[in-house]
């Protein structure tokens, strides 16, 4: 039987408007998020898209953007949350290095590349394995990302697109096997 996973980023928090660095630390959805997030539940709405489960990480953006999408309960799960930044967290992105990262975090205290990408990867196989036919997940940039990554050799969809707040990764699963199907980001214009 094929599933749905619907893997969602969180809307615009505070952080991201500061353009500081978030990681395992956490700030709250601006309005302009919350907006988002609605607007992402929209998209659910209008395609006429039910969830048999829903998870969300355990950082409170994250819970508070799927509250926004839908109304049913979820499950948080550790294992979605954002990359440990180690001591960069709260600090401003501008101390980034430039892309990739790879393991440069952990020097700092934070996650190691593989290690983060190992355990967001091994959280959806979890919850894929246990959950119903369509699924919610909502979690991070990065977090979205390197998931993405995990399966690229999977899919033919273009891995460079830009992951915004509030998009949409549509994956199905069939066999132990993640497949990209499309990345939905959303037109925010009017939110300006």
């Amino acid at each position: 039987m094929t599933k749905t996973l619907y893997l969602m980023r969180h809307g615009e928090t505070l952080f991201n408007q500061q353009k500081k660095i978030q990681g395992w630390c956490d700030s709250p959805l601006t309005e302009k998020g919350i907006k988002q997030a609605q607007i992402a539940g929209n998209y659910f709405k209008d395609d006429a898209i039910t969830f048999d489960s829903a998870y969300a990480s355990t950082s409170e953006r994250a819970s508070d953007t799927l509250e926004q999408v839908t109304d049913m309960p979820y499950k948080r799960v550790k294992g979605l949350k954002e990359w440990n930044f180690g001591r960069f967290e709260s600090e401003s992105e501008s101390l980034n290095p430039p892309l990739p990262y790879g393991d440069f975090f952990a020097g700092y205290g934070g996650e190691e590349e593989f290690q983060f990408r190992e355990r967001v990867s091994e959280t959806l196989m979890d919850i894929m394995k246990e959950a119903g036919e369509t699924v919610l997940a909502v979690s991070h940039g990065a977090a979205c990302r390197q998931f993405m990554r995990n399966w690229a050799h999977t899919s033919e969809v273009d891995q460079k697109e830009r992951l915004g707040n509030c998009c949409i990764l549509k994956f199905e699963f069939e066999h132990d096997t993640f497949t990209l199907i499309e990345i939905i980001n959303h037109d925010f214009s009017s939110l300006e």
